[in-house]
C-alpha cells in the first residue's frame, strides 16, 4: 500500500475556506512566585511595589490594598507575558497591567513596548489565570492571535 501522506502537511486551517475560523495561541507563559519571598522583598523596599505595579493594580475592588501574595500572583502574571513574548528589550513593568473586570475576573491590558511587541506578534487576545494558596502564587497566561 502507498501512502500519499506529505510530511510535515500542511495545516487544513491554512486554507482560505478555514479563514473564518477563530485565532490560534500564539504562545504560553507560566511563572510561579515564593509569595513569602516577594513579602520579604516589599518589606526591605517599600518603593518596589510602585516600580512593578501601577497604582489600579496595588488596590481591590474595594478600594483596599492588596496583600503580598495577591501582588505576587500579578507579578507572576508579568513575567508569564515575558515569556510568551520573549524579548523584554525597551518593556516597563507598567506597560503590563494585570487589571479585574466588573465580575472580578483578572485580565490583562497592554501598553507601550509590550503592546508593540504583541502586535508584530500578531496576538489579538490575552487569557490569564492567577491562583495563590500557601506559600506560592502563580500565573498562567495565554496569547491568541494570527501570528506574525
Amino acid at each position: 500500500m502507498t501512502s500519499h501522506a506529505i510530511w510535515p502537511s500542511r495545516s487544513p486551517l491554512s486554507e482560505p475556506a478555514f479563514a473564518h475560523l477563530p485565532a490560534c495561541v500564539v504562545g504560553i507563559g507560566v511563572d510561579v512566585v515564593d509569595t513569602a519571598r516577594f513579602a520579604a522583598v516589599i518589606g526591605r523596599r517599600p518603593t518596589i511595589i510602585d516600580r512593578l505595579f501601577t497604582p489600579h493594580e496595588c488596590v481591590d475592588a474595594h478600594g483596599l490594598r492588596r496583600q503580598p501574595h495577591s501582588l505576587a500572583a500579578r507579578f507572576a502574571a508579568k513575567e508569564a507575558v515575558v515569556k510568551v513574548l520573549k524579548d523584554t528589550t525597551g518593556m516597563q513593568w507598567h506597560d503590563c497591567q494585570v487589571l479585574v473586570d466588573a465580575n472580578g475576573a483578572p485580565n490583562l491590558r497592554m501598553r507601550g513596548r509590550v503592546a508593540e511587541a504583541a502586535e508584530w506578534l500578531g496576538i489579538t487576545a490575552w487569557h490569564v489565570s492567577l491562583t495563590h494558596d500557601g506559600a506560592h502564587a502563580m500565573a498562567f497566561v495565554v496569547a491568541e492571535g494570527v501570528g506574525p
